[in-house]
């Protein structure tokens, strides 16, 4: 006879992020300013619950600006937007609120900074990513998407002397690492960001998942498919060879994982609510978990400022 699952470790941290709180506080408060339809270029954030939370109360979430009227109030998501499509909301007229993280957005500050110095850029990160998408369209040119090590070898820029490299935030830590030694084994004269730009809550929750993969049997990641952070979670406790298992919600947990995984870790990517965490562990209690242990782990107070126009709303 299998034992029942005995005990839940929680990472920490885990789930939302300044950015994510920020970005979903935005479409909140132009909805409570400006009533619906509130118009959201690409999905706030990626997670499904999320997107479909605010879809209900008055969220329209598009791709092409085309589907927006005249006028409407336009939000951009957390994941940021090219210089074109900056462009043509103002064209349009529309009444825009700048969702971007302010993490990413350092990285097109330093893009377009460089640029104007003469640099091409070498960019870490996943061909089709929205935030990728949005950082390479803050140029015209002279940016190298590379994903793989065997990436660095084929780019081909107009001269070397200058080359930058920018990473997209949401990246596993080890692999950026090694993709970024090739990079400056090829260019020499790399210049770097003076910190990193895999952001910090991208970090902390990597290295959480690195302590809690070593202490459990089985590690379950609650997330989108979508998000890229919450992948590189789920790839993380896989390399350090634990069963894991990345789920939107508890419906999606199936009783066979945890047949021979007495202590079951539990994490969330940064843009997954604590009520799914929550809903996930009530789960584990029903399948035997007599015992729930948050871990220690860094207190993450970075708070991020509201675009102005939103900060008085709802008050």
């Amino acid at each position: 006879m299998t034992a029942p699952v005995q005990e839940v470790l929680l990472a920490e941290p885990r789930g939302f992020c300044a950015g994510v709180d920020r970005a979903i506080e935005i479409v909140e408060r132009a909805l409570e300013r400006f009533g619906a339809p509130i118009y959201v270029r690409h999905e706030i954030v990626h997670n499904r619950h999320v997107v479909e939370d605010l879809r209900r109360r008055g969220a329209v979430f598009i791709e092409d600006l085309a589907e927006v009227p005249p006028g409407a109030v336009l939000i951009f998501s957390a994941h940021g937007v090219s210089r074109a499509v900056q462009d043509e909301a103002a064209r349009r007229g529309f009444r825009v609120f700048d969702a971007t993280c302010p993490l990413v957005t350092k990285v097109h500050v330093e893009v377009a900074k460089l640029r104007r110095e003469g640099y091409e850029f070498i960019l870490i990160g996943h061909a089709g990513h929205p935030e990728v998408e949005g950082t390479m369209g803050q140029l015209d040119g002279g940016i190298h998407l590379v994903e793989t090590v065997e990436d660095v070898a084929r780019v081909q820029p107009s001269q070397t002397e200058r080359i930058a490299v920018v990473t997209q935030t949401t990246l596993s830590v080890d692999d950026t690492a090694e993709i970024l030694a090739a990079v400056r084994a090829r260019f020499p004269n790399l210049r770097e960001p003076k910190q990193q730009d895999i952001c910090y809550a991208t970090q902390n929750r990597q290295d959480a998942v690195k302590a809690l993969a070593r202490q459990v049997d089985v590690v379950i990641v609650v997330g989108s498919p979508t998000s890229s952070n919450t992948n590189r979670l789920r790839e993380l406790a896989e390399r350090l060879g634990v069963p894991t298992h990345m789920v939107d919600d508890a419906s999606e947990l199936r009783d066979e994982w945890f047949a021979h995984a007495p202590r079951v870790g539990v994490t969330a990517g940064a843009s997954a609510p604590e009520a799914l965490v929550q809903g996930v562990v009530q789960r584990l209690k029903a399948l035997g978990a007599t015992a729930v242990r948050r871990m220690d782990g860094p207190v993450e107070t970075m708070r991020f400022p509201l675009p102005k126009g939103l900060k008085s709303a709802g008050a």
